[in-house]
């Protein structure tokens, strides 16, 4: 960090085993990233231990004090954790856009309904999740093998009038008489194979890369001690999943050169197939043919073998695996390579590849798997039903159904971006399949039921506003009314709750979604033209509507794309933009990797054993009491790092959670890791533990721990705006802080002491735990 202040020189080193001081504060930031001076409150902050992507800070001035050996000020002692540069650190993060889908379908797999004792049926749910990732590799390969191959070297470099306008293909075009060796279209193919061969290394880069730098970090204790079954995060393996990762990259890779292989072997396989054609090559072709299909099948069967354990660190990494799949597979596409680039006299590229079978049999094989997951979430929560849960447990196959979605119009939009540059007019090409171009159409009428469920919500958000009126005149007796001060604060509390109207929002998006995909695909198969051309002949009303959604979604498509593309450029240039778009990765990358090895790289397993090791060693060189403090997502790594402490160290913790979606958010749609029962072992597990939340807030909310035998976990609902109108503390008007500035209400302070106060017990204080069946 270079806001952070080096070491003078001629000083020593900083020494941990040195520290003095029996109180220390350990704080967490949140979604967004922050800085040590702004966590801290100090322009002068010292590095204590880590590096530049993660580390932990304190002031200046505590740290020499620490290091004179004397007693810091007043209160504790503060330390900031500081881990937002694992995911807005350098330019290369820019490229994580790619992999937005691969994030998606990877949230899925966490968000099962809670089952205990069904193993056999939460291995089938983490199974479907896998294979559904496994259809997303293949339609983002199979989109490029659509540009580079379909488009480019088979339709318009195979038409001499297109060539002529892209001089760059002028040698790929057939010329009047023979033409050159490049020319013949199974060498095109060939040639063409190496920009989606080139995107599977790049994918299989970025994996290995971050494979090496985040799941390389083992937890603190190798040694199977959970505090508690209630939740899996509590288990010493599950922030290692280092040899899931390489057996799914393994089988990922392979999967997407099997793609590009396997469009570049079957217009070649067709043409030999043809009566009275070159029986060697017939031959070859079946082999060819029989190989890859070998080859995929050996794939899906490494998808499908379940190959991480949480209930130990699993070391192995089954290395002849992880390397011959992927050579193998390697080795299949050269030799298809090969097989295309044969001479075949007489072999013509005309319209477009066999690609309305492949996208359609992707597309419709992705529905069947949602819906089966869809009927696997059911029974898992029917069995423990939670109605705090996110669509009845159904959260994760609406997730994954928008990840396919997600996959398609990006798929589409490239493939018609391309089309409309090489050919605007569509005179010369055919074009991308018009499965594509079906979907593309979808988008507007989604658009429209969004628009229409926006509206709803804007409407209920404005009666609960004026309702919200009511209650802040009543909370304010005495004081003269601010009608505009009353209605800022009543629409701020009303805006809050539209976080607990997701549930509503992803229901209707994904059902309009399954509606829409199965018309487009049912559309395209039955007709196989494109929107306007099959309402061609109908009724004017129905011809309108399909000529405005085939531009519009064209339009958006192309709107879309074009935002796509600034937005990841100026993320490479910009960190300021790297950082926003590091809140998206923030929320979606805090699980481990388990169903999509492409997917940007899990920080929690990397954050969770630093803030293990740091308070593990804090407490056993000091033994003073530690108050671990999380606001917003730093609550949750929070609560995963008290997890995953030894139970003597747990029991010495105390946890200050603010602005926390424990709850809120992950408890409703992750219910099997942070549902009711997780939550109310972590508060039986640390020594204490206490929430702090506004009515303003729209993330952060009550935790509602199911536990009467302890204290209240959650406090009261805080005040925000602290001061109603003008007072003496505050003369001027105090801002609407929401989800933000905790620190700046004195309640926190005051909670924070009385949780140190719990951790050592005081004759004049409370105990920290009263006796089942005393006083709360």
């Amino acid at each position: 960090m270079e806001r952070a202040q080096e070491r003078p020189a001629g000083r020593e080193p900083v020494r941990p085993g040195n520290e003095p001081e029996s109180d220390l504060e350990l704080l967490v930031h949140g979604v967004g990233g922050s800085t040590p001076e702004k966590m801290l409150g100090d322009p002068r902050t010292t590095r204590i231990t880590g590096d530049d992507i993660a580390a932990v800070f304190r002031r200046t001035e505590d740290a020499e004090d620490t290091q004179a050996g004397s007693r810091p000020g007043q209160g504790p002692v503060q330390e900031a954790y500081v881990w937002c540069n694992l995911t807005s650190g350098d330019g290369s993060r820019a490229l994580w856009l790619l992999l937005l889908p691969f994030m998606v379908v990877n949230l899925a797999h966490w968000m099962r309904p809670a089952a205990p004792g069904r193993q056999r049926t939460v291995r089938l749910y983490g199974l479907l999740v896998r294979l559904a990732a496994l259809t997303l590799t293949v339609l983002l390969v199979a989109a490029a093998c659509e540009v580079a191959m379909d488009l480019v070297a088979w339709q318009c470099a195979g038409v001499r009038s297109c060539a002529r306008r892209h001089t760059w293909l002028g040698f790929l075009a057939p010329g009047p008489a023979q033409g050159g060796w490049w020319t013949a279209p199974g060498r095109r193919l060939a040639l063409a194979a190496l920009v989606p061969a080139a995107l599977t290394g790049l994918l299989w880069y970025l994996s290995h890369r971050t494979w090496s730098a985040y799941e390389s970090h083992r937890p603190m204790s190798p040694e199977p001690e959970p505090a508690t079954d209630d939740s899996a995060l509590a288990r010493p393996g599950f922030w290692y999943g280092r040899r899931l990762v390489a057996r799914l990259r393994a089988a990922h890779t392979a999967a997407g050169l099997l793609t590009v292989a396997g469009a570049v072997a079957t217009p070649a396989v067709r043409f030999d197939h043809r009566p009275g054609g070159p029986a060697a090559l017939d031959a070859a072709g079946w082999l060819l043919t029989a190989a890859l299909t070998a080859c995929a099948a050996a794939v899906t069967g490494v998808v499908c073998r379940r190959g991480r354990s949480e209930n130990r660190l699993d070391r192995r990494l089954d290395r002849l695996l992880v390397r011959r799949l992927p050579l193998g597979a390697l080795a299949l596409l050269l030799l298809t390579l090969l097989y295309a680039g044969w001479a075949r006299p007489g072999w013509r590229s005309a319209g477009r590849l066999p690609g309305d079978p492949a996208f359609g049999a992707l597309m419709l094989g992705q529905g069947l798997l949602v819906l089966a997951l869809a009927a696997v979430a059911g029974d898992l929560h029917r069995r423990r039903p939670d109605p705090r849960s996110g669509m009845r447990g159904r959260g994760g196959p609406a997730v994954a159904l928008l990840a396919c979605a997600l996959g398609g119009v990006i798929s589409g939009g490239v493939a018609q971006r391309v089309a409309d540059w090489l050919d605007g007019t569509r005179a010369l090409l055919p074009g991308p399949p018009v499965l594509l171009t079906w979907q593309a159409s979808a988008i507007p009428p989604l658009l429209t039921v969004l628009l229409l469920l926006a509206a709803r919500l804007a409407l209920s958000t404005s009666r609960l506003a004026r309702a919200e009126r009511e209650r802040v005149r009543h909370e304010h007796p005495g004081e003269p009314e601010d009608p505009t001060r009353t209605r800022a604060v009543a629409h701020a509390r009303a805006v809050a709750t539209l976080t607990d109207r997701a549930p509503l929002v992803l229901t209707v998006l994904t059902a309009a979604t399954l509606v829409l995909g199965t018309a487009a695909l049912a559309g395209a198969l039955g007709t196989g033209k494109t929107p306007d051309g099959a309402a061609h002949r109908t009724y004017d009303a129905v011809q309108a509507v399909a000529e405005t959604s085939q531009a519009v979604g064209s339009w958006l498509i192309g709107l879309g794309f074009l935002l796509f593309v600034t937005w990841g450029r100026r993320a490479y240039k910009d960190p300021s933009a790297r950082r926003t778009i590091g809140i998206l990765w923030d929320v979606g990358t805090f699980w481990p990797r388990a169903a999509h090895p492409f997917a940007p790289p899990c920080y929690a397993e990397r954050a969770v054993p630093d803030l293990t090791w740091r308070m593990a060693t804090w407490t056993q060189r000091t033994g003073g009491r530690l108050v671990l403090s999380g606001h917003s997502q730093g609550s949750v790594l929070a609560a995963a790092a008290a997890w995953q402490l030894p139970p003597p160290v747990r029991g010495r913790v105390a946890l200050l959670t603010y602005g926390s979606p424990l709850e809120r958010l992950y408890g409703r749609w992750f219910p099997a890791h942070f549902g009711p029962p997780a939550l109310a072992a972590l508060h039986r597990d640390v020594a204490c533990w206490r929430n702090l939340y506004r009515p303003t807030d729209p993330i952060g909310g009550p935790v509602h721990v199911p536990d009467d035998a302890t204290p209240h976990v959650d406090h009261e609902p805080l005040r925000d705006p602290l001061a109603y109108g003008r007072t003496a503390d505050h003369p001027l008007p105090a801002p609407i802080l929401g989800h933000s500035d905790y620190q700046a209400d004195p309640v926190f302070t005051r909670e924070r002491a009385r949780l140190l106060a719990r951790l050592c017990p005081d004759p004049e204080l409370p105990g920290q735990r009263p006796e089942p069946g005393g006083p709360g």
